[in-house]
């Protein structure tokens, strides 16, 4: 699992069948000491993120072992959305009532 930054979504009009009904974001790639990192990658939203979250991510094979990518021609899928994590003792993210510290 890898972390990202959603910051932004992204409207294909015209896709496979299988992808039909999905919720396209756009994430981009966060390191562990939350630095954005300078990738980005699409992901279909399993867990109904939002802009500005940090989410937790698959790619490769793993992204189709959610219920909604099963069999479907996806390369990366958000699979939580991220309310702490700390490295070390020290607090890196903390979600707040809609509010973001880092």
């Amino acid at each position: 699992m890898l972390i990202g930054k959603v910051v932004g979504t992204l409207v294909a009009s015209r896709k496979e069948e299988k992808l039909e009904g999905m919720k396209f974001l756009v994430l981009r790639q966060v390191g562990v000491e939350a630095q954005l990192g300078s990738g980005y990658v699409v992901a279909v939203d399993a867990v109904g993120a939002g802009l500005d979250e940090y989410v937790l991510y698959a790619s490769g094979s793993s992204a189709r072992q959610t219920v909604i990518t099963d069999k479907r021609p996806v390369d990366a899928v958000v699979m939580a959305i991220i309310d702490q994590w700390e490295v070390g003792g020290d607090v890196k993210y903390r979600k707040v009532e809609g509010e973001y510290q880092s």
